[in-house]
């Protein structure tokens, strides 16, 4: 992405409400159940670009205890930071685990471990230049454990040119997923159709890849 990326989101962030923005969702609902078919609660999630999504507290509410969030802009993740702190003083005990956050381009960030489920909502189809491409595939394949899941959601062939005043890539699921082999095998996908909190429709495409076993 830009090297100018990290105060366009905080910008973005820093000047519109999180459920004034065209992705946002009051409940991750495909996210959430596309993580729980690929792995099962207590296991290790990263929410790549995760911005101001409740799907970690969707996760942790799911019993997983091992999440991080990561995004470029640190405007966004002190949402997430702030709304998870105000629940574990309005339920004390509830959530015990921290979230681990992440400020990074993904594009430039090194990954010190490995997860089970890697998550993308909305961040792929930002990448529009075949290295930018080339880079994230590099990141995730490090990142995720052998077995382990790839779950992306990134406009489809019919979705916007262009996003948050940026332009996108669009894809059908079997052209995603050739994105990522060989080292990542489509296990699923699927279609779903969001609606803007300004009524627009959006369509994404979503596939599940999982990660090859080392030969």
């Amino acid at each position: 992405m830009a090297e100018t990326a990290a105060g366009h989101w905080d910008q973005v962030y820093g000047t519109r409400a999180a459920d004034e923005v065209s992705w946002y969702q009051r409940q991750p609902t495909t996210s959430q159940r596309l993580v729980t078919s690929a792995a099962s609660p207590p296991g290790a999630v990263i929410d790549v670009g995760a911005g101001a999504s409740t799907l970690a507290d969707t996760l942790l509410d799911a019993g997983w205890t091992d999440v991080t969030v990561l995004d470029v802009s640190p405007t966004a993740l002190a949402l997430v930071r702030d709304r998870l702190s105000d629940h574990r003083r309005e339920q004390p005990g509830k959530r015990q685990e921290p979230v681990s956050f992440v400020v990074a381009d993904v594009l430039s960030w090194q990954p010190g471990r490995t997860y089970d489920i890697w998550h993308d909502r909305a961040v792929f189809h930002f990448l529009v230049q075949p290295d930018e491409r080339e880079r994230y595939v590099a990141t995730a394949a490090r990142a995720v454990r052998p077995g382990g899941a790839l779950i992306i959601g990134a406009f489809a062939a019919d979705g916007p040119t262009r996003c948050s005043g940026l332009p996108t890539s669009r894809y059908e699921a079997d052209a995603l997923a050739a994105v990522f082999t060989p080292g990542f095998a489509l296990e699923h996908s699927e279609r779903e159709e969001h609606v803007t909190p300004g009524g627009a429709v959006q369509p994404f495409t979503w596939v599940v890849l999982r990660r090859r076993e080392a030969p």
